[in-house]
């Protein structure tokens, strides 16, 4: 005989979807000891991003590079028509080596050699200007005193005054003869003194010359366009033919790896964060792994409109699987612990398309849906912040079979 009582859930839901059993295994969500932390949300940024611009006027002739690709430090970007920067530095370099042998010739001219300094009592003509000057001296001297002995032997009557006339004429006249080349041995000093700053002259303009030269070499470099850091290109407006000047952008390249996450904290857990402090974050696109990181900045302000504080993660990512512009919701560790519930992470169903998660909770013999919010992974433990007081037995296979209100039979039933 038909019964006319009221029917239990799990046989309205039987009768209703007509759906057998599945038959599933179970585990319990523990309560334990677990870090202290502030549950945060944001975005990744790169960490250094650069919009590459010429250092010259120029049409670009060549761009070896394409959004996505990973770059090197100095590796070609793009390069500039380089023709008028060539013929520059020929003319520049002409300019250079016709000053070199100016200077080559004034040195040779005061006798100097390659490192010699100058020094004017060495200068050749000097030199010999002054044994010229020295030999006339003493030529006069010697007359000089040979007029005064006649003079002395005239006065006692040994000598006709003739003789003393004709020596006091001859002392005259290497006197000045002395004094020409006194004279000329001076005019020496001062030529040689002239040509010197002749050196100076063609040393300057050498130099100038070179300053010139170097000028052109930079002119010529800067019609190559380099990545200033390892990145990825994100973007890369010009191309080949267009006419660029310095405000033009040539390419965008970011830094990703380590890449930064930008925080938003509440206002009131704004004192809760410090630099240093261990962060694990979660992305949508992974469900599965957890990334960890560090705190590197704190914004002294709090956000007027959102009355939140930013805080700026570091974490590595030597696969470049986080990306500039992802979603996050990280933890920030604290000293300390807390009760906190962990469940397998085989019992998690992660929806990437709603950035939710959720789990089954046994209720008898039926399997009942439950939203949850999790946390920082440990081992193959998934912590649950939010859905989950602890004490559940949640289902841990063939979740894909499952639905809210099924009836389930577990594996040791």
């Amino acid at each position: 005989m038909r019964s006319n009582g009221p029917r239990s859930t799990s046989e309205n839901d039987s009768a209703e979807t007509g759906v057998a059993p599945v038959k599933v295994s179970t585990a319990e969500a523990v309560t334990r000891q677990a870090p202290l932390s502030v549950n945060a949300t944001g975005s990744f940024i790169a960490d250094e991003v650069s919009d590459i611009a010429p250092e010259t006027d120029g049409q670009v002739v060549a761009t070896p590079v394409n959004i996505g690709d990973f770059v090197r430090e100095g590796v070609v970007i793009a390069r500039l028509d380089d023709r008028d920067s060539q013929l520059r530095l020929q003319q520049a370099l002409a300019s250079e080596r016709q000053a070199e042998a100016m200077l080559r010739q004034a040195r040779e001219r005061l006798g100097l050699g390659k490192n010699e300094s100058f020094n004017v009592s060495e200068v050749p003509e000097v030199l010999a200007a002054r044994r010229q000057y020295e030999a006339a001296e003493a030529q006069a001297r010697l007359a000089e005193g040979n007029a005064r002995r006649h003079a002395k032997l005239v006065e006692t009557g040994d000598v006709a005054r003739s003789v003393y006339d004709e020596a006091s004429a001859q002392a005259a006249m290497a006197r000045a003869q002395a004094k020409a080349a006194l004279q000329q041995y001076e005019a020496a000093i001062n030529a040689a003194r002239q040509s010197n700053q002749g050196v100076a002259v063609a040393q300057a303009a050498l130099e100038g010359a070179r300053a010139q030269t170097a000028v052109a070499r930079k002119a010529l470099s800067d019609t190559i366009v380099k990545a200033p850091f390892a990145g990825h290109i994100s973007d890369r407006p010009a191309a080949p033919g267009e006419h660029v000047t310095p405000s033009t952008k040539i390419a965008t390249i970011q830094r990703i790896n380590p890449i930064k996450l930008r925080l938003q904290l509440p206002e009131a857990d704004a004192g809760r964060a410090q630099v240093g402090a261990a962060v694990t974050a979660l992305v949508a696109a992974y469900p599965q792994r957890q990334f960890s990181g560090h705190v590197t900045a704190i914004n002294p302000a709090v956000d007027p409109a959102s009355r939140a504080v930013s805080v700026e993660v570091q974490i590595d990512n030597p696969d470049s699987l986080l990306r500039p512009g992802m979603f996050a919701t990280a933890q920030l560790l604290q000293p300390g612990g807390e009760e906190a519930v962990f469940v397998p992470s085989q019992a998690v169903i992660n929806d990437p398309a709603t950035n939710s998660s959720r789990v089954y909770v046994l209720e008898g013999d039926i399997a009942r849906v439950r939203v949850v919010q999790i946390g920082a992974r440990e081992d193959a433990m998934v912590r649950i912040t939010f859905g989950l007081s602890g004490g559940e037995t949640v289902i841990t296979n063939n979740l894909d079979q499952l639905f809210d209100g099924v009836k389930v039979i577990t594996a040791n039933t």
